[in-house]
């Protein structure tokens, strides 16, 4: 395979956070795409030079031995292409379980693609999203408060992965990575020069990873200097959500391309799948007025799967051929909050579900609410990448699909997190927000 060397090449731990990097990278002026899996060296050359490649997965959902699986082709390519940056880009919330999406199993899975390279270096924050590291407590926004993680009104409560530990250093070790040093926002706040310093004392000290404190969105330009300094010499491997990124993007930007906010409406008719039952996507359901709305029953659909499926994806696909926008809801049933493995089997039948209903009616818009939901939705297609198109909100991207399948290529697609997006986030993606 021969292509040249990116400067930066992440693997992002569900598809909703993937399309966030995808759009911090793009909007940094960096020529960025998404692959929904490692790519072929046919789709390398057609798609031709990258600043930034990035590969979409659903390791946050696996238990160790898939991650290892599913992370060791992609160790092999980026070991093959020598980018200077690699990310493991994870939630911003930073939740991780030993059995289920363990951080500390990925780090282990890629450290071959870094030969030589020194610590890990984990960005403890993203302001742009509500989430603050100071002294190595992570704290995250929620309804207009600030929470410290293990006291997140939905952190906290995750139903596979609750955060019950604010101090990241701890949480790592939980996982199995030890040694985790800490660089404070005393530091960042000193400048490039401190940080650099700082971060040269706890290397020769022996870490085996370094935390970066972000108070504040100012923390990451000397955090930036400090990791771009560094991959002009030596691999790195990072770890952390689009911070990472932003914090490169201070050093490599082009410009931002701040007028690629909001977008115009809907060409066509709009299909979204809300798979998520977080509190913020049951709010932009309630106000997603411009919709006809099929509501999913959450235990059939995970229990009986494609037999369930017929009934309503024959809906969807009839009101989507007479014009009308369409959001397929999961209405929440008791006990499907705390069944982590009936949520992934949920989510993998409403990714059929969705593939099923796309080869009859394609819509010209598709969303998807949750993130295992577009994680599985995305791999149910029968597409290959994605690239930015503009930002609906922040963390939340509307992208081009690239399929080999005429009717999906070009469709406008958008993945969020559930917590991510405002109340009206549903009816922004039908009648824009320009």
């Amino acid at each position: 395979m021969s292509a040249a060397a990116p400067r930066l090449a992440f693997y992002g731990d569900d598809f909703t956070g993937a399309t966030d990097a995808l759009a911090t990278a793009a909007r940094a002026g960096l020529r960025a795409l998404l692959f929904f899996g490692v790519p072929t060296p046919a789709q390398l050359r057609r798609v031709g030079p990258l600043d930034c490649l990035g590969i979409a997965g659903a390791t946050r959902a696996l238990a160790p031995e898939a991650m290892r699986a599913a992370l060791l082709p992609v160790a092999a390519l980026f070991r093959e292409l020598a980018p200077g940056v690699i990310h493991y880009k994870v939630c911003s919330t930073f939740d991780s379980a030993p059995q289920a999406g363990n951080i500390a199993v990925a780090v282990e899975a890629l450290r071959s693609a870094a030969p030589g390279a020194g610590p890990v270096l984990v960005v403890g924050g993203q302001p742009s999203l509500g989430r603050y590291c100071l002294y190595a407590q992570l704290f995250a926004a929620a309804d207009g408060e600030v929470y410290r993680i293990d006291r997140h009104p939905t952190m906290s409560r995750h139903p596979v992965t609750p955060m019950d530990e604010a101090d990241l250093r701890r949480h790592f070790s939980r996982l199995g990575l030890e040694g985790v040093a800490s660089l404070d926002y005393r530091t960042c706040a000193a400048g490039a020069s401190a940080v650099i310093e700082r971060l040269g004392a706890l290397r020769a000290a022996g870490a085996a990873a370094v935390l970066f404190d972000v108070a504040q969105a100012g923390d990451l330009a000397p955090i930036g200097a400090a990791l771009a300094g560094l991959a002009g010499r030596e691999p790195v491997l990072a770890v952390g959500p689009s911070s990472v990124i932003e914090a490169l993007g201070t050093q490599w930007s082009a410009g931002a391309d701040a007028a690629a906010d909001g977008v115009s409406p809907a060409q066509g008719p709009v299909l979204l799948l809300a798979g998520s039952l977080s509190p913020m996507t049951a709010r932009q359901v309630a106000a997603a007025g411009s919709y006809r709305r099929v509501r999913l029953d959450p235990r059939r659909l995970a229990d009986e799967g494609p037999v369930y499926c017929g009934r309503p994806g024959r809906r969807l696909a009839a009101h989507l051929g007479d014009g009308d926008h369409v959001l397929a809801w999961i209405g929440n049933a008791r006990g499907m909050r705390t069944a982590g493995v009936q949520s992934h089997r949920l989510a993998r039948a409403g990714g059929r579900l969705l593939d099923a209903v796309l080869r009859e009616t394609p819509p010209a818009r598709l969303g998807v609410a949750g993130g295992d939901s577009s994680s599985l939705a995305m791999q149910a297609l029968d597409a290959w990448g994605l690239s930015y198109l503009r930002r609906i909100a922040p963390g939340v991207a509307l992208c081009r699909l690239h399929s080999d399948a005429p009717a999906l290529d070009g469709m406008e697609v958008m993945l969020k997190g559930g917590q991510m997006g405002t109340p009206d986030l549903f009816e922004r993606f039908v009648h824009g927000s320009d």
